[in-house]
């Protein structure tokens, strides 16, 4: 490797190979680009946009596993829809939320960990074949960085509103899954023409199928609502790739969703598991 080839670095906000010395990117205008904290693996870490979806989908996967091991769990043999459902007590430690963790437990963070819990094996079934069939069209559409601030934030507030509505006790990647329905009307609406139409018809057969789902008992349609109207608002708020790129902005924002996600998955795994071992 070259002396140049070493001082030489991508942009991080318009991926222009600069010098790593450049006071302003000559390309885009971004201060500083080769400042350490403008280069770290929350702004530059993600490569590959398959294994966004994947890690995602694992995490729940895990989590799923793990509430069933802290308590005696339902088989659920006279309905699949019940089959291999956690113990309550397992959700409620490992974060679901809901007035009852929020109001009585102060259990804020539940907003963010409720996303990547379920009550059964059909449950998780059906959300993370949705999540890889809409998260791959979203991260197509959008871009990665601006994919996991939708998935994040849209989950987040589809708790938040279900919350208000006095919803005691939900868990599921719905809201979030539902979030990308919405980010997808938005993009296929706004950008017209043969693709975006094509794009907004096929996502509306999504939402039939959900309103149909929310026909069923116990299901958060406050939440789903809720994420579908957020997805909305993120496409308006964030931009899709033909209106503009992703700056650096978009990429810290991402990097700050992962690891409020990080935090507080860690939080809810350390906390859960200890009072099962010592709290009885």
């Amino acid at each position: 490797m070259t002396v140049s080839e070493k001082q030489s670095m991508l942009c991080p906000n318009c991926n222009k190979l600069i010098s790593r010395d450049e006071p302003r990117c000559p390309h885009c205008g971004i201060a500083n680009p080769g400042a350490w904290w403008k280069n770290n693996i929350l702004v530059k870490g993600f490569s590959q946009e398959d294994q966004v979806i994947r890690v995602i989908i694992y995490i729940n996967i895990g989590m799923y596993a793990l509430s069933l091991f802290l308590y005696p769990i339902s088989l659920g043999l006279s309905s699949p829809l019940n089959a291999l459902s956690p113990h309550n007590n397992s959700l409620l430690l490992l974060g679901a939320t809901g007035t009852i963790p929020i109001e009585q437990l102060n259990r804020w963070w539940t907003i963010l960990s409720a996303n990547y819990l379920h009550g059964s094996l059909l449950h998780i079934i059906f959300n993370m074949i949705a999540l890889r069939q809409l998260g791959t069209l979203i991260l197509h559409i959008y871009g990665i960085y601006r994919m996991i601030i939708i998935y994040t934030l849209t989950g987040v507030i589809g708790y938040l509103v279900s919350y208000l509505a006095d919803v005691r006790f939900t868990i599921g990647a719905s809201a979030a899954v539902c979030g990308l329905i919405g980010a997808a009307l938005y993009y296929g609406k706004h950008r017209g023409g043969t693709f975006g139409e094509a794009i907004y018809k096929q996502v509306f057969g999504w939402l039939i199928g959900l309103f149909f789902i929310g026909m069923m008992p116990n299901i958060n349609n406050w939440g789903h609502g809720g994420g579908v109207l957020a997805g909305i608002l993120m496409g308006f708020l964030l931009g899709y790739p033909e209106k503009r790129r992703e700056r650096l902005l978009d990429k810290t924002l991402a990097g700050v969703c992962i690891g409020a996600t990080v935090l507080v998955l860690a939080w809810a795994l350390l906390t859960g598991i200890y009072y099962r071992l010592f709290g009885g």
